[in-house]
């Protein structure tokens, strides 16, 4: 059986396919080109991809970033279908699915979301349920800089709390729209806010959010 993990990577590269390499994309100053080279560096150079997080290197990153960049756009897109290599961890089932579940959904919809006139799509709630699986784990550390309390609770009332503080906002929506605004997408994703109004100006204003 297919993992959440795979679907979500082969949509995104039927997306980055379907779109061209210069159409928008939600993350700013990306076009689909620059963002299927982000995918396939990180998984394919980890030599490079530490530049994600580790600041002293960025430059490295950014050389081997713009060496995807300049690769024909359907080498790029079958890059991204295929997968990493066999000795890259990433290959493993498992590892593929801890890993990438929430990178592939969030990268989908920084597609689909930038393009005119997009729906949103149904997503069946055990793949919904792996989403807030992976939310719980990870909302202390993409909330940590914001200024604001922050609370993301699904339409079941369960919470989590992605930053203590006051005033708090609490953020209402399914897991994959909470994964969204987590992430830094706060103006794509469709949720309900409650709180202080200058409060919630302030979270959705943010940058702080994410990684």
């Amino acid at each position: 059986m297919s993992t959440h993990a795979k679907r979500e990577r082969l949509l995104l590269a039927d997306l980055l396919e379907t779109t061209g390499p210069q159409a928008p994309t939600l993350c700013e100053g990306w076009t689909t080109r620059d963002l299927a080279a982000h995918v396939v560096v990180r998984e394919r150079r980890p030599d490079a991809a530490g530049g994600m997080l580790v600041k002293q290197l960025a430059p490295r990153l950014e050389r081997v970033t713009a060496e995807y960049t300049a690769k024909p756009y359907e080498e790029l897109i079958q890059l991204v279908r295929t997968g990493p290599p066999r000795f890259s961890p990433f290959s493993l089932k498992q590892v593929d699915e801890l890993s990438n579940i929430v990178e592939f959904y969030v990268h989908t919809e920084d597609v689909r979301r930038a393009q005119p006139e997009w729906t949103p799509r149904e997503l069946d709630p055990v793949f919904q349920d792996a989403l807030w699986s992976r939310l719980e784990r990870s909302a202390r550390l993409m909330g940590r800089g914001v200024p604001v309390g922050l609370v993301l609770r699904r339409p079941d009332g369960r919470t989590v709390v992605a930053h203590r503080g006051v005033p708090v906002v609490t953020v209402t929506g399914e897991p994959s729209e909470l994964v969204l605004f987590a992430y830094g997408r706060q103006s794509a994703a469709e949720v309900g806010l409650e709180g202080d109004d200058d409060a919630i100006a302030k979270l959705r204003e943010t940058r702080q959010l994410g990684i």
